[in-house]
């Protein structure tokens, strides 16, 4: 890899549809409003990283690059669509996983010129699947993104059996395969010049990780599909109906008991009083196609493992060797418990209230029997049987981003795997730069449009990136995280830069905060 390479990761902006003012509801999904959109911000940021690079660009698009989950728009012709796709938004067959992709396509056309234009001025885009495009599996919709981007489509990440046209031969068995396409993707992570591992992160997280990033399809009623993880089933069948709560920070949808009945007085009473009802089935649908998906078996062809592995590895710039390892660093996903998936919904809580309730009428009923009472006094034994109830709910934390993403063990082994002794992740919306045992860690946090109340007034983070570029001694790349306001005097601000020290990070959470 070229010394002289200038890489940059970015990662979560979430493109999806733009949403219309609904006048009923004035604050629904308000934070997906073109006026929102960071589209001028990206194409500014292209132009300034193209100033101040002497050399190549490689832009690094680390995950949640698209949101497929968000997007609820409907085709003309529903036939085919059954009643939880109208009211949440279609699933991932390949066609209507397309349909999506042709919707935030029109819905963003001067994100895809400007990143279309980076690309014909010599520079190179590589995608790295995460958990909310993970629709970007199909070969069909990587080809509709490059068609909006002016550039030939790479071979799909499903299509075996082809020696690739742009593939560097020969190869001895233990060196890195790597293609020049312009434009890539990626299956969950990319290797970057001699010292970068670049993963989204949700391969190491429970709630996101998808079961089989080789062999990501299903097949369900007799047509195969993309297995969305559980995370995202929730964002897609419950937050999708909820949209007052903005699903870009977690602080806007886990809230304690009390926080939530504020909120839903404040704004949800006149335009959703049934949000209880709302919810249930939005999470008993999130449980029962969570655990109906994740028993079923990838959709695999024995015989072309090989093929498919050696394609992956070659748009990772990895061997392998390398695909084969890292796959089995993955965490086991949430759902293999399902009454921990259960407890993250709030559905045990629901169960128990109502076992709280049987049992207090039970109770009403039997005395009832010898001595008549009015059915008022229910609530002395529900007062009782509320006691434990409460101690329960109370007990129960939520487990999103419980655990790092980068434990020292993993660190340790992805270092062992690659020889790489910088990771770059994305997902948890949270920008870092530390030390995890040998390994430098940095989160490229978030570009997209989080807010801290429905009416969208107060911005939540900042847009933040990862940059690598060649050191001035003429040794290595060194990095930074850094920050860019587009309409700032120096849109580009570094964060961090060692994060040998605590007090870096410190000096970090403060300069965000400042932000």
């Amino acid at each position: 890899m070229d010394a002289h390479l200038h890489t940059f990761v970015v990662s979560d902006m979430h493109l999806s549809e733009a949403q219309e003012v609904d006048p009923q509801r004035p604050l629904w999904m308000a934070y997906k409003r073109r006026e929102f959109f960071i589209d001028d911000d990206f194409a500014r940021f292209l132009e300034y990283i193209q100033e101040q690079a002497d050399g190549p660009i490689e832009l690094i698009l680390n995950g949640d690059i698209f949101d497929f989950d968000s997007v609820t728009a409907l085709p003309d012709d529903r036939r085919h669509i059954d009643w939880l796709e109208r009211v949440r938004g279609l699933g991932s067959e390949e066609w209507k996983s397309e349909f999506k992709m042709k919707v935030i396509i029109a819905h963003h056309p001067r994100w895809f010129e400007a990143l279309g234009d980076f690309i014909k001025n010599g520079h190179r885009a590589v995608f790295i699947i995460g958990n909310h495009d993970v629709e970007l599996y199909w070969p069909s919709v990587q080809r509709l993104v490059c068609s909006a981007l002016g550039v030939d489509a790479p071979l799909g990440l499903l299509e075996e059996g082809a020696r690739h046209p742009q593939e560097a031969a020969p190869h001895g068995p233990g060196e890195r395969l790597y293609t020049d396409d312009p434009v890539v993707f990626c299956n969950w992570f990319y290797l970057s010049g001699d010292d970068t591992y670049v993963s989204h992160g949700h391969q190491y997280d429970p709630n996101c990780v998808i079961h089989d990033p080789i062999d990501p399809l299903i097949e369900v009623h007799g047509e195969p599909r993309v297995r969305v993880p559980f995370g995202d089933l929730a964002a897609r069948y419950m937050l999708n109906g909820m949209g007052y709560f903005n699903p870009h920070q977690s602080e806007n949808y886990i809230m304690s008991t009390v926080a939530y009945v504020r909120f839903f007085f404040k704004y949800m009473l006149r335009t959703q009083p049934l949000l209880i009802w709302t919810w249930f089935w939005g999470a008993y649908a999130t449980l029962w196609i969570s655990l109906r998906t994740h028993w079923l078996q990838a959709m695999r062809d024995p015989l072309l493992v090989d093929d498919k592995v050696r394609s992956i590895a070659m748009r990772s710039r990895a061997t392998p060797s390398m695909v084969r390892k890292l796959n089995a660093v993955h965490v086991p996903s949430a759902t293999n418990n399902p009454f921990r998936i259960a407890r993250e919904l709030w559905l045990d809580r629901a169960f128990f209230l109502l076992v709280a309730l049987f049992l207090a009428w039970q109770v009403v009923l039997h005395i009832n029997i010898a001595w008549p009472i009015s059915p008022l006094w229910v609530f002395v034994p529900l007062g009782l049987f509320m006691l434990p109830y409460v101690a329960y709910a109370s007990s129960v934390k939520p487990t999103v981003f419980e655990n790092p993403l980068l434990s020292e063990e993993r660190a340790e082994l992805i270092h062992k795997i690659t020889g790489m002794r910088r990771v770059v992740f994305g997902h948890t919306h949270q920008p870092k730069c530390e030390q995890v045992g040998s390994v430098t860690l940095y989160n490229g946090g978030f570009w997209s449009q989080a807010f801290a109340d429905p009416e969208c007034t107060i911005r939540l983070g900042a847009q933040t990136f990862v940059r690598i570029q060649p050191n001035p001694s003429g040794e290595g790349r060194t990095a930074e995280l850094c920050e860019w306001k587009a309409t700032a005097e120096k849109p580009c601000r570094c964060l961090c830069s060692d994060p040998s020290t605590p007090a870096v990070y410190a000096n970090l959470e403060g300069a965000l905060v400042d932000a």
